[in-house]
């Protein structure tokens, strides 16, 4: 099977081969720590997450670089409104991004720099740029002339000729430019009490434009052309554009074979926007009674180049997915220890599911087919587990298999076990007088009250189930933690 991907660049899907065999130089956008990552920034992260696993299941090694850009106009705004350092702003937005980076249980990547600590590298570029007359200076500050590279804004699809100026990145305006449509590589200023991002270089104190600095750190981790490049496809242009133009005006050689774009995400069918209210993080959604596995399962269950509806509707559909896969699991591995039953055999369903499986995501990580493929096989082996129980019926190892296989791509499973540990005490006790409180209600024939308080334990994740003598609560779907409470006295 051949593995293939659309690259933006030519806009055709593309058979991928690496420059060297068995391996892959990948860097990806990271976040701009001046604030919390929401979740659209994470269905992207989630998205080359799975690209990432998937290449590995394929048996390449993956080097990958993912920065931080913890200087920008953003962040260094938010440190002069506050009158702290630079570091005080974005450290605990980093800790934060690595907090929710393990609630959803992504892979750790080989590096992850920061800029402030690469402006070194980003200075040299520019040195390069200019011996190759791709630079001048104007008030202290350096700039890229987009007229003297050929080909400019080709990954975007743009005729740079038809370029406004409003179309330049935002951060640039201020700065005394030849032409409008350049940009800025190095952002010069004086020294003054109260400068919270100010460096030493050949042309004055200064520091370096967004766009240089992904270039810069790329570069120095994986060298002068990548196998591939992703992001979010707002980063299209400029700052991938720009990215093309500064790297290749400095190396002369192709930045990235392969560039990959993520389509937003909407949220309940709107745009997110901090307006409506709808930017949502993961503790809150957390703390609206989903669990991280599902949050990762429906941000990887769109195709990347697809726009994706996150709603929470969504996300309930999602955790049930999660427990289907989860509970088929446990039940092939408890009826594996008890044995082969005589009769029945799931190996051609094993095979054909993985070989759909890999079809699927050969053809630009199509994860609705590969999924279909997944959920094909579950359905058939839950009917011959019935069928063979308590025993497992032949090939139910291959099956097991495939299933580990999958996890290794996904993900979902290895967070879904752990939220099988024990709730949290307070949960518990919420829970606890919540039920309590709804007995009460149902025994005044308050029901109405008794449906809202079932509604407020659903929407934190908690099932109830009522028999004769006491009310059984579930606490993390299927598979969780149970807690019987007893009915109380008539």
């Amino acid at each position: 099977m051949t593995l293939r991907f659309h690259n933006s660049l030519t806009r055709r899907l593309e058979p991928f081969e690496p420059i060297e065999p068995g391996r892959v130089r990948m860097y990806t956008c990271g976040p701009t720590v001046y604030d919390r990552a929401h979740v659209g920034n994470f269905r992207a992260f989630l998205w080359e997450d799975l690209l990432r696993r998937y290449l590995e299941w394929k048996g390449l090694h993956v080097e990958q670089v993912m920065n931080l850009t913890d200087v920008d106009d953003r962040t260094i705004t938010a440190s002069r409104e506050r009158g702290v350092p630079l570091a005080e702003v974005t450290e605990p937005v980093i800790e934060m991004f690595l907090e929710d980076w393990e609630t959803l249980g992504l892979e750790d990547v080989e590096y992850r720099p920061r800029a402030t600590e690469h402006v070194d590298g980003m200075i040299r570029l520019i040195e390069r740029l200019t011996d190759r007359g791709l630079t001048y200076e104007s008030d202290g500050s350096i700039y890229f002339p987009i007229a003297k590279f050929p080909g400019y804004g080709r990954l975007a699809n743009l005729d740079p000729e038809a370029l406004q100026t409003t179309e330049r990145a935002e951060g640039d305006e201020e700065y005394d430019k030849d032409d409008p449509r350049d940009f800025v590589l190095w952002k010069g200023g004086e020294r003054e009490e109260g400068d919270v991002a100010v460096w030493d270089s050949p042309w004055g104190s200064g520091r370096p434009g967004w766009h240089l600095e992904c270039s810069a750190m790329a570069m120095e981790y994986l060298g002068e052309t990548l196998d591939i490049h992703t992001g979010g496809v707002d980063n299209l242009f400029p700052h991938h554009t720009n990215e093309i133009a500064q790297s290749e005006g400095a190396t002369g050689r192709t930045f990235a074979n392969l560039w990959l774009h993520a389509a937003h995400l909407l949220v309940e069918g709107e745009k997110m926007s901090k307006s409506l209210g709808n930017c949502y993080t993961i503790p809150e959604l957390v703390e609206r009674g989903h669990p991280p596995s599902a949050i990762r399962y429906l941000l990887l269950s769109g195709h990347y180049r697809s726009q994706l509806n996150f709603t929470f509707d969504g996300l309930t559909a999602a955790a049930k997915n999660v427990d289907r896969l989860f509970d088929v699991r446990g039940r092939l591995r408890s009826a594996i220890d008890r044995g082969v039953a005589d009769g029945g055999t799931l190996l051609a369903a094993a095979s054909k599911a993985r070989t759909e499986f890999e079809a699927a995501m050969d053809d630009d990580l199509n994860v609705s087919e590969a999924l279909a493929a997944v959920f094909t096989l579950v359905r058939e082996a839950n009917q011959q587990l019935d069928a063979a129980a308590p025993r497992a019926p032949e090939g139910s190892e291959e099956v097991l298999a495939f299933l580990d296989g999958f996890e290794r791509v996904f993900g979902v499973l290895t967070v879904r076990e752990g939220e099988t540990a024990t709730a949290d005490e307070d949960l518990i006790s919420w829970a606890e007088e919540r039920v309590t409180a709804r007995e009460k209600a149902r025994a005044a024939r308050d029901f109405d009250a008794a449906d809202a308080i079932r509604a407020e334990l659903e929407e934190k994740g908690i099932v109830i189930k009522d028999a004769v003598e006491s009310t059984t609560v579930v606490i993390g779907g299927s598979g969780g933690q149970t807690i019987v409470i007893p009915k109380p006295a008539k």
